[in-house]
Protein backbone atom coordinates (compact mmCIF):
# COMPACT_ATOMS: atom_id res chain seq x y z
CA UNK A 1 0.00 0.00 0.00
CA UNK A 2 2.66 2.54 0.48
CA UNK A 3 3.85 1.77 -2.89
CA UNK A 4 1.12 2.40 -4.08
CA UNK A 5 0.96 5.91 -2.72
CA UNK A 6 3.36 7.08 -5.75
CA UNK A 7 0.49 6.52 -8.16
CA UNK A 8 -2.04 7.83 -6.35
CA UNK A 9 -0.06 11.13 -6.27
CA UNK A 10 0.49 10.65 -9.85
CA UNK A 11 -2.95 10.50 -10.90
CA UNK A 12 -3.25 14.07 -9.12
CA UNK A 13 -5.23 12.69 -5.82
CA UNK A 14 -4.04 15.24 -3.18
CA UNK A 15 -6.71 16.94 -0.14
CA UNK A 16 -4.59 19.77 0.37
CA UNK A 17 -7.16 22.15 1.62
CA UNK A 18 -4.95 25.42 1.65
CA UNK A 19 -3.69 27.49 -0.97
CA UNK A 20 -2.73 24.81 -4.05
CA UNK A 21 0.07 23.23 -4.67
CA UNK A 22 -1.92 19.80 -4.93
CA UNK A 23 0.43 9.11 -18.50
CA UNK A 24 3.28 7.61 -26.03
CA UNK A 25 3.55 8.70 -29.15
CA UNK A 26 6.59 10.36 -29.55
CA UNK A 27 5.79 14.24 -30.78
CA UNK A 28 7.01 16.09 -34.01
CA UNK A 29 6.81 19.73 -34.90
CA UNK A 30 3.43 19.21 -36.48
CA UNK A 31 1.98 16.87 -33.83
CA UNK A 32 -0.78 18.07 -31.51
CA UNK A 33 -1.51 17.53 -28.11
CA UNK A 34 -4.09 14.83 -28.56
CA UNK A 35 -4.21 11.26 -27.66
CA UNK A 36 -1.23 7.97 -27.91
CA UNK A 37 -2.29 6.79 -31.28
CA UNK A 38 -4.64 10.14 -32.64
CA UNK A 39 -2.98 10.79 -36.56
CA UNK A 40 -0.98 14.11 -35.95
CA UNK A 41 -3.03 16.55 -38.25
CA UNK A 42 -1.87 19.54 -39.72
CA UNK A 43 -1.38 22.53 -36.63
CA UNK A 44 -4.62 24.45 -36.17
CA UNK A 45 -4.72 28.60 -35.44
CA UNK A 46 -4.08 27.90 -31.57
CA UNK A 47 -1.52 24.82 -32.34
CA UNK A 48 1.72 25.55 -30.92
CA UNK A 49 5.50 25.78 -32.49
CA UNK A 50 7.43 23.21 -31.65
CA UNK A 51 10.19 23.69 -28.93
CA UNK A 52 13.33 25.54 -30.01
CA UNK A 53 16.12 22.63 -30.46
CA UNK A 54 18.76 25.15 -29.16
CA UNK A 55 19.79 25.17 -25.39
CA UNK A 56 19.11 27.45 -23.31
CA UNK A 57 21.65 29.34 -21.25
CA UNK A 58 21.97 28.31 -17.41
CA UNK A 59 23.50 25.52 -15.76
CA UNK A 60 22.86 22.28 -16.80
CA UNK A 61 21.97 19.72 -14.08
CA UNK A 62 21.59 16.64 -16.37
CA UNK A 63 23.99 14.37 -14.25
CA UNK A 64 22.32 15.36 -11.39
CA UNK A 65 18.83 14.38 -13.16
CA UNK A 66 20.42 10.96 -14.45
CA UNK A 67 21.08 10.16 -11.01
CA UNK A 68 17.48 10.86 -9.54
CA UNK A 69 15.62 9.10 -13.01
CA UNK A 70 18.30 5.66 -11.78
CA UNK A 71 17.52 5.15 -8.08
CA UNK A 72 14.68 7.05 -7.58
CA UNK A 73 12.34 6.98 -10.82
CA UNK A 74 14.30 3.44 -11.75
CA UNK A 75 15.23 4.48 -15.10
CA UNK A 76 17.32 2.76 -17.31
CA UNK A 77 20.36 0.73 -16.52
CA UNK A 78 22.76 2.72 -15.76
CA UNK A 79 25.02 1.08 -12.58
CA UNK A 80 24.58 2.19 -9.01
CA UNK A 81 27.31 3.17 -6.37
CA UNK A 82 27.17 -0.18 -4.36
CA UNK A 83 26.53 1.61 -0.87
CA UNK A 84 22.83 2.25 -2.18
CA UNK A 85 22.80 -0.22 -5.28
CA UNK A 86 20.60 -3.10 -2.83
CA UNK A 87 18.30 -0.30 -1.80
CA UNK A 88 17.49 0.84 -4.96
CA UNK A 89 16.51 -2.72 -6.13
CA UNK A 90 14.41 -3.00 -3.63
CA UNK A 91 12.95 0.02 -3.92
CA UNK A 92 12.35 -0.74 -7.82
CA UNK A 93 10.74 -3.73 -6.96
CA UNK A 94 8.98 -2.46 -5.22
CA UNK A 95 6.60 -0.06 -7.00
CA UNK A 96 7.26 -2.41 -10.34
CA UNK A 97 3.83 -3.92 -9.95
CA UNK A 98 2.09 -0.96 -8.97
CA UNK A 99 4.17 1.02 -12.12
CA UNK A 100 2.41 -1.60 -14.63
CA UNK A 101 -1.16 -1.35 -13.34
CA UNK A 102 -0.55 2.42 -13.77
CA UNK A 103 0.76 1.96 -17.52
CA UNK A 104 -1.43 -0.26 -18.23
CA UNK A 105 -4.89 1.77 -16.93
CA UNK A 106 -3.13 5.22 -18.75
CA UNK A 107 -0.53 4.08 -21.17
CA UNK A 108 -2.79 1.23 -22.84
CA UNK A 109 -6.60 2.01 -21.57
CA UNK A 110 -6.87 5.54 -21.35
CA UNK A 111 -5.93 6.48 -25.17
CA UNK A 112 -8.82 4.36 -26.22
CA UNK A 113 -11.05 6.68 -24.77
CA UNK A 114 -9.22 9.77 -25.16
CA UNK A 115 -8.91 9.06 -28.65
CA UNK A 116 -12.30 9.51 -28.93
CA UNK A 117 -12.86 12.57 -26.71
CA UNK A 118 -9.73 14.47 -27.50
CA UNK A 119 -9.96 16.54 -30.55
CA UNK A 120 -7.42 17.25 -33.13
CA UNK A 121 -5.90 20.63 -33.44
CA UNK A 122 -5.78 21.32 -29.89
CA UNK A 123 -2.25 23.36 -28.35
CA UNK A 124 0.46 21.41 -28.07
CA UNK A 125 1.07 24.30 -25.10
CA UNK A 126 -0.24 22.73 -21.83
CA UNK A 127 -0.63 24.37 -18.71
CA UNK A 128 -1.51 22.35 -15.32
CA UNK A 129 -2.48 24.59 -12.76
CA UNK A 130 -2.39 23.52 -8.70
CA UNK A 131 -0.39 20.82 -10.73
CA UNK A 132 2.30 19.97 -7.93
CA UNK A 133 4.66 16.94 -9.02
CA UNK A 134 2.18 15.44 -11.39
CA UNK A 135 4.03 15.70 -15.05
CA UNK A 136 2.92 12.17 -15.54
CA UNK A 137 -0.79 12.84 -15.86
CA UNK A 138 -0.39 15.54 -18.35
CA UNK A 139 2.28 12.73 -20.76
CA UNK A 140 -0.79 10.67 -20.02
CA UNK A 141 -3.35 12.61 -21.69
CA UNK A 142 -1.04 14.73 -24.00
CA UNK A 143 1.52 12.59 -25.30
CA UNK A 144 1.92 15.18 -27.93
CA UNK A 145 2.98 18.10 -25.53
CA UNK A 146 5.73 20.00 -26.80
CA UNK A 147 5.33 22.64 -23.67
CA UNK A 148 4.20 21.71 -20.32
CA UNK A 149 3.83 23.80 -17.57
CA UNK A 150 2.48 22.92 -14.24
CA UNK A 151 1.90 25.44 -11.45
CA UNK A 152 2.03 24.89 -7.57
CA UNK A 153 3.05 25.78 -3.80
CA UNK A 154 5.41 22.85 -4.02
CA UNK A 155 9.13 24.03 -5.45
CA UNK A 156 11.47 21.88 -7.19
CA UNK A 157 14.17 21.46 -5.03
CA UNK A 158 18.32 21.05 -4.93
CA UNK A 159 18.93 17.76 -6.93
CA UNK A 160 22.33 18.19 -5.96
CA UNK A 161 21.88 16.03 -2.49
CA UNK A 162 21.47 12.64 -4.31
CA UNK A 163 25.14 12.67 -4.93
CA UNK A 164 25.16 11.98 -1.33
CA UNK A 165 22.17 9.67 -0.59
CA UNK A 166 22.65 6.41 0.55
CA UNK A 167 19.73 4.93 3.11
CA UNK A 168 16.93 7.48 3.03
CA UNK A 169 15.94 6.54 -0.43
CA UNK A 170 13.45 4.45 1.75
CA UNK A 171 10.91 7.48 1.94
CA UNK A 172 10.49 7.59 -1.84
CA UNK A 173 7.87 4.92 -0.72
CA UNK A 174 5.97 6.93 0.51
CA UNK A 175 6.82 10.37 -1.01
CA UNK A 176 3.46 10.00 -3.20
CA UNK A 177 1.64 10.28 -0.23
CA UNK A 178 -1.25 12.28 -1.16
CA UNK A 179 -1.60 15.14 1.77
CA UNK A 180 -0.76 18.52 2.31
CA UNK A 181 1.35 17.65 4.92
CA UNK A 182 3.66 15.21 3.32
CA UNK A 183 3.67 17.39 -0.07
CA UNK A 184 5.12 20.17 2.51
CA UNK A 185 7.71 18.14 4.45
CA UNK A 186 9.05 16.63 0.84
CA UNK A 187 10.18 19.75 0.80
CA UNK A 188 13.20 19.14 3.66
CA UNK A 189 13.44 15.65 2.30
CA UNK A 190 17.30 14.66 1.29
CA UNK A 191 15.58 13.86 -2.12
CA UNK A 192 14.06 16.82 -3.66
CA UNK A 193 10.46 15.95 -4.10
CA UNK A 194 9.04 17.48 -7.18
CA UNK A 195 12.14 16.96 -8.79
CA UNK A 196 12.10 13.59 -8.47
CA UNK A 197 8.82 12.89 -9.08
CA UNK A 198 9.24 14.86 -12.42
CA UNK A 199 12.04 12.29 -13.14
CA UNK A 200 9.84 9.10 -11.72
CA UNK A 201 6.96 9.97 -14.47
CA UNK A 202 9.15 10.17 -17.43
CA UNK A 203 10.51 6.96 -16.82
CA UNK A 204 6.91 5.35 -16.08
CA UNK A 205 6.27 7.32 -19.44
CA UNK A 206 9.09 5.71 -21.41
CA UNK A 207 11.06 9.22 -21.53
CA UNK A 208 14.41 10.12 -20.40
CA UNK A 209 15.89 13.71 -19.73
CA UNK A 210 18.49 15.32 -21.65
CA UNK A 211 18.69 18.83 -19.79
CA UNK A 212 17.74 20.31 -16.04
CA UNK A 213 17.75 23.98 -15.49
CA UNK A 214 16.54 25.88 -13.00
CA UNK A 215 15.08 29.68 -13.76
CA UNK A 216 12.94 33.03 -12.40
CA UNK A 217 10.53 34.38 -13.72
CA UNK A 218 10.77 38.22 -13.79
CA UNK A 219 7.75 40.96 -13.74
CA UNK A 220 6.98 40.63 -17.06
CA UNK A 221 6.83 36.96 -17.02
CA UNK A 222 10.16 36.32 -18.84
CA UNK A 223 12.32 33.66 -18.41
CA UNK A 224 15.64 33.94 -16.50
CA UNK A 225 17.83 30.83 -16.65
CA UNK A 226 20.33 30.68 -13.94
CA UNK A 227 24.29 30.14 -14.19
CA UNK A 228 26.47 28.28 -11.15
CA UNK A 229 27.49 31.80 -10.51
CA UNK A 230 24.01 32.72 -9.64
CA UNK A 231 23.39 29.36 -7.60
CA UNK A 232 26.28 29.44 -5.94
CA UNK A 233 25.76 33.02 -4.50
CA UNK A 234 22.08 32.00 -3.28
CA UNK A 235 22.68 30.90 0.00
CA UNK A 236 19.35 31.70 1.74
CA UNK A 237 17.03 29.33 2.28
CA UNK A 238 13.65 30.27 0.60
CA UNK A 239 10.59 30.12 2.25
CA UNK A 240 7.48 28.75 1.86
CA UNK A 241 4.79 29.68 -0.66
CA UNK A 242 2.07 29.81 2.13
CA UNK A 243 1.89 30.28 5.83
CA UNK A 244 1.01 26.85 6.87
CA UNK A 245 3.76 24.75 5.31
CA UNK A 246 6.73 24.17 6.34
CA UNK A 247 9.93 26.14 4.71
CA UNK A 248 12.07 24.17 2.47
CA UNK A 249 15.72 23.54 3.41
CA UNK A 250 17.04 24.53 0.12
CA UNK A 251 17.75 27.55 -1.66
CA UNK A 252 15.42 29.89 -4.06
CA UNK A 253 17.67 29.18 -6.44
CA UNK A 254 15.98 26.17 -6.85
CA UNK A 255 12.13 26.60 -6.73
CA UNK A 256 11.31 26.29 -10.56
CA UNK A 257 12.81 23.73 -12.72
CA UNK A 258 12.56 23.04 -16.44
CA UNK A 259 12.74 20.12 -17.38
CA UNK A 260 13.91 18.95 -21.34
CA UNK A 261 13.23 15.40 -22.24
CA UNK A 262 12.14 12.88 -25.20
CA UNK A 263 11.00 9.57 -25.80
CA UNK A 264 13.37 6.67 -25.45
CA UNK A 265 14.40 5.86 -28.81
CA UNK A 266 13.35 9.51 -30.49
CA UNK A 267 14.83 12.38 -30.57
CA UNK A 268 12.04 15.12 -30.89
CA UNK A 269 12.25 17.11 -27.30
CA UNK A 270 9.45 18.46 -24.93
CA UNK A 271 10.04 20.82 -22.42
CA UNK A 272 8.37 20.88 -19.06
CA UNK A 273 9.09 23.79 -16.98
CA UNK A 274 7.43 23.78 -13.14
CA UNK A 275 6.65 27.08 -11.00
CA UNK A 276 6.23 27.44 -8.02
CA UNK A 277 3.46 29.97 -7.33
CA UNK A 278 0.88 30.86 -4.81
CA UNK A 279 -2.19 31.28 -7.33
CA UNK A 280 -4.46 33.38 -4.54
CA UNK A 281 -5.73 36.53 -5.90
CA UNK A 282 -3.19 38.76 -3.85
CA UNK A 283 -0.63 36.94 -4.42
CA UNK A 284 -0.77 37.35 -8.46
CA UNK A 285 -1.95 41.08 -7.81
CA UNK A 286 1.33 41.23 -5.79
CA UNK A 287 3.61 39.35 -8.10
CA UNK A 288 2.09 39.67 -11.55
CA UNK A 289 5.27 37.43 -13.44
CA UNK A 290 3.28 34.35 -13.49
CA UNK A 291 0.15 35.53 -14.79
CA UNK A 292 2.51 37.95 -17.32
CA UNK A 293 4.44 34.26 -18.38
CA UNK A 294 0.85 32.55 -18.84
CA UNK A 295 -0.96 34.93 -21.20
CA UNK A 296 2.05 35.01 -23.71
CA UNK A 297 0.86 31.65 -24.06
CA UNK A 298 -2.00 32.58 -25.69
CA UNK A 299 -4.37 29.61 -25.81
CA UNK A 300 -3.54 26.70 -24.48
CA UNK A 301 -4.50 22.97 -23.43
CA UNK A 302 -5.13 22.67 -19.81
CA UNK A 303 -5.71 20.14 -16.99
CA UNK A 304 -7.10 20.78 -13.74
CA UNK A 305 -7.64 17.79 -11.17
CA UNK A 306 -7.19 17.80 -7.37
CA UNK A 307 -7.26 21.14 -6.81
CA UNK A 308 -8.77 21.24 -3.61
CA UNK A 309 -12.23 22.97 -5.08
CA UNK A 310 -10.10 26.23 -5.06
CA UNK A 311 -11.54 27.33 -7.83
CA UNK A 312 -14.90 27.38 -6.96
CA UNK A 313 -13.51 30.43 -4.01
CA UNK A 314 -13.43 34.00 -4.94
CA UNK A 315 -10.07 34.13 -3.44
CA UNK A 316 -8.98 32.49 -6.67
CA UNK A 317 -11.13 34.28 -9.11
CA UNK A 318 -8.13 35.97 -11.14
CA UNK A 319 -6.84 32.03 -11.56
CA UNK A 320 -9.95 31.14 -12.51
CA UNK A 321 -10.38 34.26 -15.04
CA UNK A 322 -6.98 33.62 -16.80
CA UNK A 323 -8.48 29.76 -17.56
CA UNK A 324 -11.67 30.87 -18.89
CA UNK A 325 -10.04 33.40 -20.98
CA UNK A 326 -7.50 31.24 -22.48
CA UNK A 327 -8.35 27.81 -22.46
CA UNK A 328 -8.78 25.99 -25.77
CA UNK A 329 -9.37 22.38 -24.29
CA UNK A 330 -9.75 21.50 -20.68
CA UNK A 331 -9.72 17.95 -18.94
CA UNK A 332 -10.64 18.30 -15.44
CA UNK A 333 -12.63 16.53 -12.27
CA UNK A 334 -15.10 18.36 -10.02
CA UNK A 335 -12.45 21.00 -8.90
CA UNK A 336 -12.29 22.27 -12.45
CA UNK A 337 -15.16 25.12 -12.83
CA UNK A 338 -18.50 25.19 -12.38
CA UNK A 339 -21.08 26.21 -14.90
CA UNK A 340 -21.96 29.13 -13.09
CA UNK A 341 -18.53 30.87 -14.22
CA UNK A 342 -17.81 28.74 -17.47
CA UNK A 343 -21.15 29.13 -18.95
CA UNK A 344 -21.39 32.91 -19.22
CA UNK A 345 -17.63 32.70 -20.75
CA UNK A 346 -18.91 30.89 -24.08
CA UNK A 347 -17.97 27.31 -22.58
CA UNK A 348 -19.51 23.75 -23.46
CA UNK A 349 -19.07 21.46 -20.53
CA UNK A 350 -19.42 18.18 -21.22
CA UNK A 351 -19.41 15.90 -18.11
CA UNK A 352 -18.75 11.81 -17.80
CA UNK A 353 -18.83 9.41 -14.66
CA UNK A 354 -20.69 10.15 -11.62
CA UNK A 355 -20.32 12.60 -8.94
CA UNK A 356 -22.39 13.24 -5.69
CA UNK A 357 -20.78 15.11 -3.75
CA UNK A 358 -17.57 16.54 -3.00
CA UNK A 359 -14.91 14.32 -1.23
CA UNK A 360 -13.82 17.32 0.94
CA UNK A 361 -16.08 18.49 3.74
CA UNK A 362 -15.43 22.69 3.20
CA UNK A 363 -16.63 22.41 -0.35
CA UNK A 364 -20.06 20.57 0.45
CA UNK A 365 -23.44 22.56 0.40
CA UNK A 366 -22.18 25.79 -1.62
CA UNK A 367 -23.51 26.82 -4.81
CA UNK A 368 -20.96 25.56 -6.49
CA UNK A 369 -21.35 22.16 -5.23
CA UNK A 370 -25.09 22.50 -6.17
CA UNK A 371 -24.52 23.28 -9.92
CA UNK A 372 -21.61 20.86 -10.37
CA UNK A 373 -24.28 18.02 -8.92
CA UNK A 374 -26.83 19.26 -11.18
CA UNK A 375 -24.20 19.29 -14.19
CA UNK A 376 -23.69 15.62 -13.27
CA UNK A 377 -26.86 14.99 -14.05
CA UNK A 378 -26.61 15.32 -17.34
CA UNK A 379 -23.39 12.98 -17.78
CA UNK A 380 -22.42 11.81 -21.31
CA UNK A 381 -21.48 8.06 -20.37
CA UNK A 382 -18.94 6.52 -17.79
CA UNK A 383 -15.42 7.62 -17.04
CA UNK A 384 -13.30 4.58 -18.12
CA UNK A 385 -10.22 5.40 -15.51
CA UNK A 386 -9.74 7.66 -12.45
CA UNK A 387 -9.07 11.18 -12.90
CA UNK A 388 -7.42 13.18 -10.70
CA UNK A 389 -10.39 12.96 -7.15
CA UNK A 390 -12.95 10.45 -6.57
CA UNK A 391 -16.44 11.59 -4.90
CA UNK A 392 -18.12 10.99 -1.59
CA UNK A 393 -18.79 7.99 -2.81
CA UNK A 394 -15.87 6.74 -4.88
CA UNK A 395 -17.30 7.55 -8.13
CA UNK A 396 -14.77 8.22 -10.80
CA UNK A 397 -15.86 11.55 -12.82
CA UNK A 398 -14.63 13.48 -15.48
CA UNK A 399 -15.40 17.03 -17.19
CA UNK A 400 -14.37 18.39 -20.39
CA UNK A 401 -14.48 22.08 -20.86
CA UNK A 402 -14.19 23.99 -23.97
CA UNK A 403 -15.05 26.70 -26.28
CA UNK A 404 -18.27 26.69 -28.33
Amino acid sequence: MRALAIILLLTGCSDRKEAPPSPAVTPDSSAVAGPVDAPAPAPGKNATAAIPAEAPAGKDFLADAQLLYRIAGCGGEAPVAEPIQKVVERHCKAIAPHVAKFREVYFVNAPKWLAEHVPAGIPTTVVYPFGGGDLLSALAAFPKATEITTISLEQAGDPRRAATFRKEIGWLLQFGSNTSVNLSAQQRNNLPGQVTSFLLGLAIGGYEPTAMRFFTLDDKGAIKYLEESDITADTQNTQSLSGSWRDPNFAAAFRNVELRFHKIGETTEQVHRHIAWNLGNKELAAQPGLLRHLEAKGKVTMIVKGASYLLWEQDFSTMRKYILDHLAFMLSDSTGIPPMYATPAGMVLEPYGKFTMPGLPHAVGSKEDQDMRALWKTSKGPAPFRFGYIDSEKHHHLLITRPK
